[in-house]
């Protein structure tokens, strides 16, 4: 590897082999200046001599993997949940544990999840944040981890008033607001970390809460993110309380739009399927956590064909012990596969670009794919990793096939911030000690 471009030089990087648009190319480059992508063709085309070249050898490159949902500081609950049905999962371990977590140990959680997801290949996370703690300080934990390890952040800023749930994620309506407009004013500019409105569910934020985030959505140009119909019971509790099932009711709230993202969706009927196709909504499913939880299979195959932007994401380490997208796609597919009994239902082409360009769409972000105007976020694969024999179809190998030794190095906005299996800005050592620090006295009972 010929080492790190200067963040405001150009550079050309190239590999053995780069995946565009699922077709694996090979003698092909791509240009980036200032961490976005400005040409990507040929490299006898953009080759020239006053360009730094940033050569990966032995290396396949791709597109970053996108995490459209997940909740950073479950991973620290990893093993505490397990094997429990939904409710008492939540009770056991989310309420048991969540509100004792102050910023450092929020901190803590971060750093670890983020540093696993990196070293999967994940360069772009969303992080539905609900453990608001009275304040920003906690979210402010999360971005700092973000910025410490390099990773893209999307912080789903949650909006969360639910009675039930604990004192330490409730707000009123006007506190998260005001709290979200302040994260979105410190972060400013910043092109690695960006906040969007979260209001959390249907049974955890009120009508009020719900139509408030949706309004700082369409305010701030922004996409919002919503846990929608992700158990049965859920969606019976919806039917009793508000007279519809969840879908419909966003919609009779009038806040079901382009900019609204559901979250799981398993329980969505027919009807409320072309609903989501008429009013332009997004669909983020994480079938790792869904299938642990029981809680369903979302009926992907239907969303892509009634040409809904479908994503995928881990949810978080409680719930999916793993937080690796490439485990995700892979879920996807066999999981429609099953559904549908039809090996041919759904391509290792299609689930791999749900996480990474879809993930760019749902969150309204520039990543994902390798274009000009992207965001240059890359995953390096080590072609000698025998997971990867025969090189006959790279995107079906990386989706079926792929063991994650094979990821070997990963780029975020030009910077390389895996470098050979091992996080760049700082020593996993180091999270490893602090996350068994924080721990060591939990117990699961």
């Amino acid at each position: 590897m010929a080492g790190e471009p200067p963040r405001a030089a150009e550079a050309l990087f190239t590999a053995d082999l780069v995946l565009v648009d699922g077709q694996a190319k090979r003698d092909w480059a791509i240009l980036v200046e200032r961490g976005v992508i400005k040409a990507s063709g040929p490299r006898k085309e953009l080759d020239r001599p006053d360009v730094r070249i940033v050569g990966f050898a032995g290396r396949a490159l791709l597109p970053g993997c996108v995490n459209a949902h997940a909740h950073s500081f479950q991973s620290l609950l990893r093993g505490f949940g397990d094997d429990l049905p939904f409710d008492k999962w939540r009770s056991q371990t989310l309420f048991k544990f969540g509100p004792t977590l102050g910023p450092d140990a929020v901190y803590v959680g971060a750093l670890f999840a983020f540093a696993e997801m990196l070293l999967h290949g994940t360069t772009t996370v969303c992080d539905f944040f609900y453990l608001s703690g009275g304040g920003n300080d906690n979210a402010r934990a999360v971005m700092r981890a973000a910025k410490e390890l390099g990773i893209r952040l999307v912080l789903a800023r949650a909006f969360y008033d639910w009675k039930n749930g604990p004192k330490e994620f409730r707000e009123t309506v006007n506190q998260a607001r005001d709290r979200y407009h302040e994260l979105r004013k410190e972060v400013g500019e910043d092109t690695r970390v960006s906040v969007i409105p979260a209001p959390h569910s249907l049974h955890a934020a009120s009508e009020e809460m719900i139509r408030a985030a949706a309004a700082c959505a369409q305010e701030d140009g922004v996409p919002f993110h919503m846990h929608v119909a992700q158990t049965e019971q859920q969606v019976k509790d919806a039917a009793a309380q508000l007279g519809a099932t969840p879908l419909r009711a966003l919609d009779k709230m009038g806040v079901l739009t382009e900019r609204t993202v559901a979250i799981h969706g398993c329980w969505l009927d027919r009807e409320e399927r072309g609903l989501m196709a008429e009013r332009g909504v997004k669909l983020v499913q994480c079938p790792g956590s869904n299938m642990s939880l029981g809680d369903g299979i979302t009926h992907i195959v239907d969303l892509r064909h009634r040409g809904v932007v479908t994503a995928l994401g881990t949810d978080g380490g409680a719930s999916n012990s793993r937080l690796s997208m490439y485990d995700e796609m892979r879920a996807c597919a066999q999981l429609q596969k099953v559904k549908k009994q039809d090996g041919g239902v759904i391509t290792a082409e299609e689930v791999f670009a749900m996480g990474t360009a879809a993930g760019g769409v749902v969150l309204g972000q520039p990543v994902g794919g390798i274009a000009p105007g992207q965001r240059a976020d890359f995953t390096l694969l080590d072609l000698d990793d025998l997971s990867l024999w025969p090189i006959q179809n790279l995107a079906k190998n990386v989706v079926y096939a792929m063991s994650h030794r094979a990821i070997q190095d990963v780029v975020v906005e030009g910077e390389v911030v895996v470098k050979e299996r091992q996080l760049v800005r700082m020593p996993l050592s180091s999270i490893r000690d602090r996350v068994r620090d924080l721990t060591k006295d939990w117990t699961r009972a």
